[in-house]
Formats: C-alpha cells, sequence, structure tokens
C-alpha cells in the first residue's frame, strides 16, 4: 500500500544518512556549468544554447530535490547546493517557500491557493483585455508554452515580487539583495572572466525556462477530486532524467520524500495503485503531450470554482 508520509511538506528524518548519487549530480551539473562557460567558444551556437539551457533546467530540478530534504539530513547543507542562481531570476527561498506550498494537494490548480497554479479567476480574466487573453490562451497550447510561455512566467513572478518588495514585505528585500548579490557573482564567471556574452547567457537561461515549462506544462488539471488533478508521463527516458523524474508526478506528490533516483523503480512497483487513484491521466512520453495539444488548449485557462 502506498501511503503519504510526513515529508510531504518537506520533512528531513533525522536519521537520514547522505544521498551520494545526488551529491554526484550536483558536482556534475555544476561542473558541467564551469567547464561549459570556460570552453563556450569551441562549440557551435546552438549546441552552447541547449547544453547551457539543459543544464540549468537540470540545476532547476536539484533545487526541487533538494527542497524535499536531500540529500543530507541538515536542511542548511541542502540549501546551500540549492542557492546557486544559475537562473538568474529565480531566489531558492522563494521557490522552496511556494513549492512547499504547492505540496498542499487539496488546493491543487487553485489560482488562489496554488501558487503553481497556471488557471485564472473570472476576475483576472476579465482584467487581462482582448490581447491578453489571447495570449493567455496561446499560452495553453504546448506551442505556446515553449515559446512565449517563459516569458510569461519570468515577467508576471518578477511584476509579483516587484510589488512585494516595493510593499515592503518582511524579508522579500533581504531575500532579493543577496540573491542580487549570487546573480552578479554568475554573470561575473561568465560575462567578465568567460567572455560570454550577456545575450547568450540570457538564452542558456530562456531555453532552460522553455525545458522547465515543458515538465510542468501537463502535471496538473482541474478535477472533482484533487486526487485526480496530478498526471503521470511515462517512458520519458531523457526528459525523465533532465526532470529528475518529476515526470512520475503523482508519485512525487504521494511521497515526496522519495529521492529521484528510486523513484522510476516504486513507480514501476505501485503502477496499478497511482494510474487507478489518479483516474488513468497518463501520458505516453512528452510526444504523448504534443500530439494532443501542440497546437491544443491543454484546459479552459479559467478555473471552474472562480467563474
Amino acid at each position: 500500500m502506498l501511503d503519504r508520509t510526513s515529508q510531504a511538506a518537506g520533512t528531513i528524518l533525522p536519521s537520514r544518512s547522505t544521498e551520494w548519487p545526488t551529491v554526484i549530480l550536483a558536482l556534475v551539473i555544476h561542473g558541467g556549468f564551469l567547464a561549459l562557460t570556460w570552453w563556450w567558444q569551441s562549440l557551435l551556437l546552438i549546441m552552447a544554447v541547449i547544453a547551457g539551457g539543459w543544464l540549468i533546467a537540470w540545476q532547476g530540478s536539484l533545487q526541487h530535490e533538494v527542497i524535499h530534504g536531500h540529500p543530507t539530513g541538515n536542511q542548511r547543507i541542502n540549501d546551500a547546493i540549492g542557492s546557486i542562481p544559475l537562473s538568474l531570476w529565480l531566489p531558492y527561498p522563494i521557490y522552496r517557500e511556494s513549492h512547499l506550498e504547492h505540496h498542499r494537494d487539496e488546493y491543487l490548480t487553485d489560482p488562489i491557493e496554488d501558487p503553481e497554479s497556471s488557471y485564472f479567476t473570472k476576475a483576472t480574466w476579465d482584467q487581462l483585455g482582448a490581447t491578453g487573453r489571447l495570449l493567455a490562451r496561446w499560452n495553453t497550447t504546448l506551442f505556446g508554452r515553449l515559446t512565449i510561455g517563459p516569458a510569461v512566467m519570468l515577467l508576471s513572478f518578477l511584476g509579483q515580487e516587484g510589488q512585494l518588495v516595493r510593499a515592503n514585505e518582511p524579508g522579500r528585500r533581504r531575500i532579493w539583495v543577496v540573491h542580487g548579490i549570487g546573480v552578479a557573482a554568475v554573470l561575473f564567471w561568465a560575462t567578465v572572466v568567460c567572455g560570454m556574452p550577456l545575450w547568450l547567457y540570457l538564452g542558456f537561461v530562456y531555453t532552460s525556462a522553455a525545458m522547465t515549462r515543458l515538465r510542468s506544462y501537463a502535471e496538473h488539471r482541474y478535477a472533482e477530486s484533487h486526487e485526480e488533478r496530478t498526471a503521470i508521463v511515462e517512458n520519458s527516458h531523457l526528459f525523465g532524467l533532465l526532470f529528475l523524474y518529476n515526470n512520475l508526478h503523482v508519485l512525487h506528490h504521494r511521497r515526496p520524500g522519495i529521492s529521484w533516483y528510486r523513484l522510476p523503480a516504486v513507480y514501476r512497483k505501485n503502477r496499478e495503485t497511482l494510474v487507478r487513484s489518479n483516474g488513468g491521466l497518463v501520458y505516453n512520453g512528452y510526444w504523448d503531450i504534443a500530439r494532443r495539444f501542440f497546437l491544443k488548449p491543454h484546459d479552459d485557462p479559467t478555473h471552474p470554482h472562480h467563474s
């Protein structure tokens, strides 16, 4: 029987030993980033952009792992591993706080209660205007999510954070000052030490955001039962590694404390139970998602409980 554990909110068991596969992964990601930025001129431009996007998106998956209490039993060490701002735009403490809120499964997809919801309330939808609604509808297709989706996500997030900083939300200014120091260090390394043009590094960032938007595109869909709001994407070996098997998303929500390298085996053992519990919301790889939704909306952008 697959049950939930106290790790649903990232709780760390005091007896947890160091998870060396995740430590090695962190070394590979950050070592790969240093190597790529140092030798970027040796690569074709398109290869550099894809590799840079992959590594930054991979680090985002690592940050997600860290948020849930990996790879050590000391969260300060874990947070240090996850705090390097390669993506530039997302402060790790804000990501950690909002993602743990997202794990309140009874509120999944709710645009007010779930900070990772892609749905709109009726009031917000009306405020978008004709152009905004057109872009929002485009963003509900996979093509739109991969092209304008990163820009929509970044501008929306930075706009909201700007309001909180101006309102002097407790602790927000400190978070952004510390984050800004980290961003300055990353950009100094990439642009001054390694001689990389800023536009190229920003290309890495946008590509990584598009890869992340692919992962999150069909992760959740509104259903009356919150158990049926979380999807599974099977048979995705390449992207599964990039996303650290977070594509087996219903298992992650049921057991968020499971380490990434254990997820596939646990999923295979419990597949029947998991598919039954989420109402059969299963995709056969990301090509299946592209086939269904590349130019078609995944869902209505307005949430049915806020219409």
